[in-house]
């Protein structure tokens, strides 16, 4: 594997960035992993984080003061942030599972009263504004918010995205606009609200049926939305949507605004009027442009409960899109199986990976594009839990030990997310040990049933239980929610030990999510193996109503790596069950190689 060079700006902006705080009078700057709607997923303008520290995973908080600087991660990170973070000054902060907002403690820690920290409202979120403010009070510490510092440091700032708006329609879009529209008002009204702002990327584009390109790997624009009783407001930059669509947006009282007069909608509310926010979706700078005199009411974004629950319609077309991405992964399994027992072939790398997966999928109808980047790790690679490779940092696979391959596609009909572990040359028994107790936790959870509103992360433990018997653990959460032609992260149910059982964490039918334990064992070797399931009822009785999982992933689960001694009979046929169903939905899509390979690797046990 190649080193990648530590030769960066990031002193110079360090430097820039202390001489900005001084000019302000500021002592500490914080520069979240967000954006002014709070994505996960960032588009260039405000990947600030990224370009202060160079430490390029999805989560973080930087912080820099006069004589320190440091980037807060979880362990998902922790390797790849001290690969990024190494020949800097800016340390890794290493903050432990549950505790989030470690940098707050920190920040109330060190700092002392009359001292200032700032960060900017527009991009820092509601509820986590408050919890800073009150912890930094207590110390007699002031918070500042008006000051985008990297504005004035960050000369070649990317400007907002440009790439036009497209609507999602019929049949994919399974529920009209004008339907979905009236539902979230008759949610607003049941809440006591005339008005409802929103931010998140996800729920306005699920709201509006429309999709775009501003984030990478995520069908979403960049909007503010403003729902009013008889219409509503789609503030986004100018020229992203034809005369055409625009026309078909004003039939359902929908007009569009330029996105910088989000706020001063805000601030010309009258007093009196009711307003639903949520606090966890929504900026304080958004919060602190609505005028004085309008009545907040805080709760969760009714499109959030909505979009998490597939409709009937809405599943059968995931059914559908699994079929054709689990033939895309037969062409990609069995051209790459192909290609390792080839004694003359050329050197194959995890860039390689990324480029035949993509593109076997793309010859599927309704590919869009990747979920997410193709995780491909080998071996010591596998351990990074969200290792990406790139040109100037990647593996070669040759030898022995397992290939880690985390993938995804966004298709009209839906999302997938799947990650399988495969052997190249010669695995040994604590390979197998550790890919069947993974295997085992996961044929665990997705066998459970379960009542409904079950909190998720009261489930991780039932897949964590058989990798725990063996006294090992691993450092990400089990599931996460999936969105319908949307981000491939989306709540509001998680399968997580960090996360809090909160009521809007509750398991409803329709939702989907991931499950996808994993061991990993540094500079060794990674193993994960994800399924993306469905919640379907399960009956009803003296006891109430209860649900358990559909598996949607069509894909077979590489048998060469399992200690069979180590499984139960019930787990046997639990894997025979799964083969033979992805035999049989997988076949009538697949010839040739695909087919011979997809009949191998789903023989029984």
């Amino acid at each position: 594997m190649s080193t990648p060079s530590n030769t960066s700006p990031r002193a110079g902006r360090l430097q820039a960035l202390r001489a900005a705080m001084a000019r302000h009078g500021i002592d500490a700057y914080i520069v979240p992993s967000s954006d002014p709607h709070l994505s996960e997923y960032l588009p260039r303008r405000w990947q600030g984080r990224e370009w202060m520290s160079g430490f390029t995973g999805s989560v973080g908080t930087f912080i820099a003061t006069a004589d320190f600087a440091g980037v807060w991660t979880d362990g998902r990170y922790w390797t790849q942030a001290e690969t990024e973070l190494a020949g800097s000054e800016i340390a890794l902060m290493k903050i432990p599972s549950g505790a989030s907002l470690l940098h707050i403690d920190w920040l109330a820690a060190n700092m002392q009263p009359g001292q200032t920290v700032a960060v900017d409202a527009r991009v820092l979120g509601l509820a986590v504004e408050r919890l800073l403010r009150e912890a930094l009070t207590a110390r007699g510490v002031t918070l500042r918010t008006d000051l985008d510092l990297l504005d004035e440091i960050w000369s070649e700032r990317p400007s907002l995205p440009t790439e036009a708006l497209y609507e999602h329609v019929a049949p994919h879009a399974t529920m009209a606009r004008a339907d979905k529209l009236a539902a979230t008002r008759a949610a607003m009204k049941a809440l006591g609200a005339e008005r409802h702002f929103l931010s998140t990327l996800d729920d306005i584009a699920y709201l509006f049926n429309l999709r775009g390109a501003d984030v990478s790997f995520n069908p979403v624009f960049v909007a503010h939305a403003l729902l009013e009783g008889d219409g509503a407001t789609l503030f986004v930059a100018e020229g992203k949507a034809s005369t055409e669509l625009q026309a078909r947006l004003r039939e359902d009282g929908v007009r569009l605004a330029s996105y910088d007069a989000a706020e001063k909608a805000l601030a010309a509310l009258p007093a009196g009027s009711t307003l639903l926010l949520d606090p966890r979706r929504v900026t304080a700078g958004m919060r602190q442009a609505v005028a004085e005199g309008v009545k907040i009411v805080e709760a969760i974004n009714p499109t959030t409960f909505a979009k998490s629950r597939k409709t009937e319609a809405e599943a059968a077309h995931v059914r559908a899109t699994m079929e054709q991405d689990g033939a895309a992964l037969c062409e990609f399994f069995a051209w790459l199986e192909a290609t390792l027992a080839d004694p003359n072939r050329a050197p194959l790398t995890e860039l390689t990976i990324d480029e035949r997966i993509t593109a076997a999928r793309a010859r599927r109808p309704g590919f869009v594009s990747p979920s997410f980047s193709t995780i491909a790790g080998f071996n010591a690679n596998g351990a990074i839990m969200h290792y990406r490779a790139t040109q100037a940092s990647h593996a070669v696979i040759e030898g022995d030990g397992l290939l880690l391959i985390d993938s995804g596609g966004q298709y009209l009909g839906g999302t997938t997310d799947i990650t399988r572990v495969i052997p190249v040359g010669q695995i040994t028994a604590d390979h197998r040990r550790d890919f069947t107790l993974v295997l085992k936790g996961m044929m665990a959870l997705s066998s459970t049933q379960f009542p409904r509103g079950t909190k998720g992360p009261m489930l991780d433990a039932i897949a964590r239980a058989p990798i725990w018997a063996a006294g090992v653990d691993y450092g990400h959460g089990t599931g996460h929610g999936v969105g319908y032609f949307m981000n491939v992260h989306e709540g509001p149910q998680v399968i997580s030990p960090s996360a809090s059982p909160d009521p809007h964490t509750a398991m409803e039918p329709g939702m989907i999510t991931s499950i996808e334990p994993g061991i990993y064992k540094p500079g060794r070797w990674g193993i994960r193996i994800e399924n993306l399931v469905l919640n379907v009822p399960a009956g009803q009785g003296e006891f109430g109503e209860f649900l358990r999982f559909e598996t949607l992933t069509l894909c077979p689960i590489d048998t060469r790596c399992l200690d069979l001694d180590l499984l139960q009979p019930m787990e046997k046929a639990w894997l025979n069950d799964y083969h033979a169903q992805v035999r049989e939905r997988l076949l009538p899509h697949v010839t040739g190689s695909a087919r011979e390979w997809l009949e191998l690797r789903t023989r029984a046990l």
